[in-house]
């Protein structure tokens, strides 16, 4: 079986939507939490890569790259049938995933891994608003104005058969280099709640509870392509958005090694700015939850933060004022990396858990200023996502130790071949397996933290930013 064929469980979303992406790995991180399960493999590589994973990185590099193009190629629908996608289908597969019991809160918005442990620490579901279509096509990663054109040729039926969602397509010819020459990245935003996620709330959600929006403002530049659909061009990681339209020396070093005909990308001008297609909050979606709050008596919370990685910090920091309330130590972090997380071992080894977006220089700068600036931590650990290439940016193995070893005592790696980095295909399973090794404390998964409690505790977090806890 090919390395690509092991990367990729057997389908279990919908038509149209991606299996290897944020939101649905942290959709299946939350679930299995509250299901009171593990978190292996993030819930979807194939079970004969377990047994494969010692020799996976004594591959040769170009066969481990090779899979991250095919493997993702092989999740992407076909152009023809993007008017058969059925956006609905998506959430009715969220709410599908969590145990059908009463909760007094439900978080919905922004994909952030940081909410998948917010969601853990108060026992309640995550419901997203952000979506990933990956659409099969064949084109080079440098070509994006082509990009753009075939996105504006073929989203109309996808956009037709959708009425109630915003389409930000996406390419990043750095970060997602090796997944973009295979794929066309169609994120959508609902604007609205959608028949399912209007059920899920009226099945479970307790009388009189508490609706949360989480609200990332983070913003990127976009070139407008017609109704609901825009294009933008690069993501958030280790280069500003205005490099990617306007050239800079690290993307011309970037090009110059890997042989590119060029040294700026020929991108057209953005018309201003949207929210950033994987982490950004469309607002159309509050308006819609205050809606149905009125109709049904819900009250609303707002948490909002202008960057995906400014949540980080803020749920540390309820973890340590949790642990605390129990009597129990909080002097271990779990550094997790992107989509590797793992909530319920996160609990079990009595640690902090604190969300690094992505693998970059702009990533190990916010843990270096949390660690500089909290009380200090005796053990430090993490994850770190390998996404096959050196994307300018990007922080070698070497500047993320240098952070961990901020520790009192001892710090490390989980699941990391630091030598085989960014190409180690292994941590996507060694992520999980080697934790219990790497952390061997155990504590009792405490019960969920009340949502009054939570509620007095964001409020006073918050008073501090630059996370913000308001009423809707």
């Amino acid at each position: 079986m090919r390395l690509s064929r092991l990367l990729a469980a057997d389908r279990s979303t919908p038509h149209g939507l991606a299996n290897f992406d944020s939101t649905t790995v942290f959709v299946r991180a939350t679930a299995s939490y509250l299901r009171g399960e593990e978190f292996p493999a993030l819930g979807l590589v194939h079970p004969k890569l377990t047994a494969a994973t010692p020799l996976l990185n004594r591959l040769p590099r170009r066969v481990r790259t090779s899979a991250y193009t095919w493997g993702g190629a092989n999740e992407g629908t076909p152009p023809g049938r993007l008017g058969d996608v059925d956006v609905e289908a998506f959430r009715r597969w969220v709410t599908e995933r969590y145990p059908a019991r009463g909760y007094p809160a439900v978080l919905i918005g922004s994909s952030n891994g940081a909410a998948v442990f917010l969601a853990a620490l108060l026992g309640i579901p995550w419901l997203p608003q952000t979506f990933l279509v990956p659409v099969r096509r064949s084109l080079h990663p440098d070509a994006i104005r082509e990009d753009a054109a075939w996105g504006a040729r073929h989203a109309g039926p996808f956009l037709a058969a959708n009425p109630d969602v915003a389409l930000h397509q996406m390419h990043d010819p750095n970060q997602d280099r090796l997944m973009v020459r295979r794929l066309a990245y169609f994120r959508t935003k609902s604007r609205r709640l959608g028949e399912a996620y209007e059920e899920f709330l009226g099945t479970v959600l307790e009388p009189g509870g508490t609706v949360v929006t989480v609200e990332c403002g983070y913003e990127w530049p976009a070139v407008d392509l017609g109704d609901r659909h825009t294009y933008q061009v690069g993501g958030l990681g280790g280069l500003a958005p205005r490099e990617y339209y306007d050239g800079s020396e690290r993307i011309a070093r970037f090009l110059a090694a890997r042989g590119a005909d060029r040294r700026t990308w020929d991108t057209p001008d953005p018309d201003g700015t949207v929210p950033e297609a994987e982490w950004g909050f469309d607002p159309a979606l509050r308006e819609d939850v205050e809606r149905l709050a009125d109709e049904r008596g819900y009250e609303v919370r707002r948490l909002s933060f202008d960057d995906p990685r400014e949540l980080s910090a803020f749920v540390a920091d309820c973890y340590r004022r949790r642990y605390a309330e129990r009597g129990r130590p909080s002097g271990r972090l779990l550094v997790q990396s992107f989509a590797l997380v793992e909530p319920w071992w996160t609990l079990r080894t009595g640690s902090v858990p604190y969300w690094a977006a992505f693998n970059t220089r702009p990533d190990v700068r916010r843990l270096e200023s949390y660690l500089d600036g909290t009380r200090p931590y005796d053990d430090v650990r993490a994850t770190l996502f390998s996404h096959g290439v050196e994307s300018a940016g990007f922080a070698p193995a070497s500047r993320w130790r240098a952070a961990l070893d901020r520790a009192r005592e001892r710090s490390g790696f989980v699941g990391v071949d630091p030598a085989a980095y960014p190409y180690d295909v292994e941590t996507l399973v060694r992520y999980h397996a080697d934790l219990p090794d790497e952390i061997r404390a155990r504590r009792a998964h405490p019960p969920p933290l009340s949502f009054e409690r939570f509620d007095a505790l964001a409020a006073d977090l918050a008073a501090a930013g630059p996370v913000e806890w308001r009423d809707g």
